[in-house]
């Protein structure tokens, strides 16, 4: 029997090195292992401390009033308190950017809108964030009702009197909407183009400070949330001429919609969840759960449909379907009406 340098026979020292050999892949498998298993647990600890929720609106819009309403109980769902954030500017953009740039651990959540997450990619040349790409969409969560709304310095009560009112004042008349590229800019734009009428756009960061100004009389009317205005409506303040829902809205059954007068038109718009790109499955499961979870809660629901907000929810695949199908939808009509920002 051959012997090896350290004396023992050379089959024992190759049998050794068979063992130290299948001892290490143990080692290494079972390390392999307990790596895969702290993102697991890591998941089921989600969430741990704080959680921010940015609303890329000033306060007293219709995002920012279903942040609020939802706020307790997201809070009671998740164990952690929820911190709104309010990131106004660029319709939207600059708190979309910032959510978007943010680690995806699932404590920065973006409620974006039509505009943040579907309407700015047809009328912005360029933006800070992709919505289909540097984000993870997590949920839509309301429908959003519009109205139109006048001063009641303007003599008109109902939409065919408006008409004939803008015509008569071409020009003079000033609309406000909640910003460049927003739903109420598309849709007061395409009011025009079917009606033939001439109004100034006076774009503002967001719903509060549209609503100061249309209350002050600074603008004459406005195509926007019945979150925003059915109240100042009901105080006498602002005079309601029409919903812009395809349908009578069950919030408002004495008002005609617009399409009564104007057949084919709507404007609805809607709200949905999001997070950074990357965010893992596990959180996004979590997340899309409690925001559906609270929605269902009778006292919510009621809230927000009493604001004209429709609950919808769903799963994080449906919204990334309707979030392409929306991009392509609203940058088509964007062309068609020649709607471009800076």
């Amino acid at each position: 029997m051959k012997l090896s340098r350290k004396g023992f026979p050379e089959r024992l020292g190759a049998a050794s090195q068979r063992r130290r050999h299948a001892m290490a892949w143990v080692g290494s498998t079972l390390a392999a292992a307990a790596l895969m298993a702290v993102p697991t647990a890591a998941f089921a600890a989600y969430p741990d401390k704080p959680i921010r929720l940015v609303v890329p609106f000033p306060p007293g819009g219709a995002v920012d009033f279903y942040a609020r309403v939802v706020q307790p109980a997201l809070g009671e769902v998740l164990g952690q308190p929820v911190i709104i954030e309010n990131k106004a500017g660029a319709s939207g953009m600059v708190g979309a950017a910032l959510v978007a740039q943010a680690p995806p651990d699932g404590y920065t959540l973006l409620l974006g809108n039509i505009a943040s997450l579907a309407i700015n990619v047809g009328i912005y040349a360029k933006m800070p964030y992709d919505p289909r790409k540097d984000l993870t969409h997590i949920v839509r969560t309301v429908d959003v009702n519009y109205v139109m709304v006048v001063h009641p310095s303007v003599p008109a009560r109902t939409v065919p009197e408006f008409i004939a009112y803008a015509k008569a004042n071409a020009g003079k008349v000033a609309y406000g909407t909640a910003g460049n590229g927003s739903l109420p800019h598309l849709g007061t734009e395409s009011f025009k183009a079917m009606t033939g009428t001439e109004m100034t756009h006076v774009p503002y960061k967001g719903g509060g400070p549209l609503v100061t100004d249309l209350l002050g009389g600074q603008i004459q009317v406005a195509i926007a949330d019945q979150a925003n205005l059915m109240p100042h409506v009901q105080s006498g303040k602002l005079r309601a001429l029409a919903v812009a829902t395809a349908k009578r809205s069950p919030n408002a059954p004495d008002l005609p919609t617009i399409a009564e007068s104007l057949p084919g038109f709507e404007a609805t718009a809607w709200q949905g969840l999001a997070a950074p790109a990357g965010l893992a499955p596990d959180v996004t499961k979590k997340i899309n759960e409690a925001f559906n979870k609270v929605m269902a809660m009778p006292a919510v629901r009621d809230k927000l449909m009493a604001a004209g907000l429709a609950p919808v929810g769903g799963t994080p695949e449906q919204f990334s379907r309707f979030i392409d199908s929306e991009i392509n939808k609203w940058t088509k009509i964007a062309k068609d009406v020649g709607a471009t920002a800076d």
